[in-house]
């Protein structure tokens, strides 16, 4: 059976995601793949130049987006405290979920924006028909609480989220690129999703097309945050598993 992508940074992940679109579905074909997801973070410029080459590769396109959560309020913007920002993926259902996810990350930009266009749980609550919500990579709110030792505020925060969407249509995410902290929150995650009544679906946080591309993408890291190579304390990812994953890789 196939497996699909549902957590991918195009291009229009600005200075973060190195695939580009065309080259992008491409790659998902070569792989034997019949859908994709594109989830840009905070934003949805890709979306419909991802939704016609997928078309014209035949590869179902799904829409999303992975959105920055603001701590408190959307309108809260003081400090360092409000810099702080969870990562959630919300993928496009039918026409009322892309509408509502328009309406969403458009928010984001116009009121919630400090730093990053963020939106809050109050915001979500008001348009999440249509969509389905996944907990996200490791930061995600759920897996920080795990992280933090809030096991008990990590499953409050997961049923709301089950009852804001549905049972249906939330998702609690998993994802192992060998990172500690997954290795950490995973046995937490898987159980908390047969607790609450969940499903679980596995990701590979795509940032580039294939492993050898990390180089290039960890360049582009030192272009968004005005660093070198040489830097060692800049920001960079822990290693060269972010990529375009066949599905024999992740059943592995």
């Amino acid at each position: 059976m196939a497996f699909t992508h549902l957590h991918v940074h195009s291009e229009y992940s600005l200075l973060d995601g190195a695939c580009r679109i065309g080259e992008l579905v491409a790659r998902a074909k070569e792989l034997g793949m019949d859908s994709l997801a594109i989830t840009d973070h905070g934003a949805m410029y890709g979306v419909v130049e991802f939704y016609k080459e997928a078309k014209k590769q035949g590869i179902k396109p799904i829409l999303g987006c992975e959105v920055y959560v603001a701590p408190r309020s959307r309108f809260d913007k003081e400090g360092r405290a409000d810099k702080e920002y969870a990562h959630l993926i919300l993928l496009v259902k039918n026409e009322t979920g892309y509408q509502n996810l328009i309406k969403l990350v458009s928010l984001g930009f116009t009121e919630g924006f400090y730093y990053k266009p963020r939106i809050d749980y109050d915001l979500l609550s008001q348009y999440s028909e249509g969509l389905i919500c996944t907990s996200a990579c490791i930061g995600g709110d759920i897996p920080q609480l795990l992280l933090r030792g809030e096991a008990e505020a990590a499953e409050a925060l997961a049923v709301r989220l089950r009852d804001m969407f549905g049972a249906e249509n939330f998702y609690i995410e998993l994802q192992d690129h060998g990172l500690p902290e997954q290795r950490q929150t995973n046995p937490q995650l898987i159980e908390i999703a047969r607790r609450i009544g969940v499903g679980l679906i596995c990701t590979n946080d795509a940032h580039y097309l294939r492993k050898e591309d990390s180089q290039a993408h960890d360049i582009l890291l030192c272009i968004q945050t005005g660093k070198t190579l040489q830097d060692e304390s800049r920001m960079r990812f822990a290693n060269s598993e972010f990529y375009l994953k066949s599905s024999e890789e992740m059943e592995q």
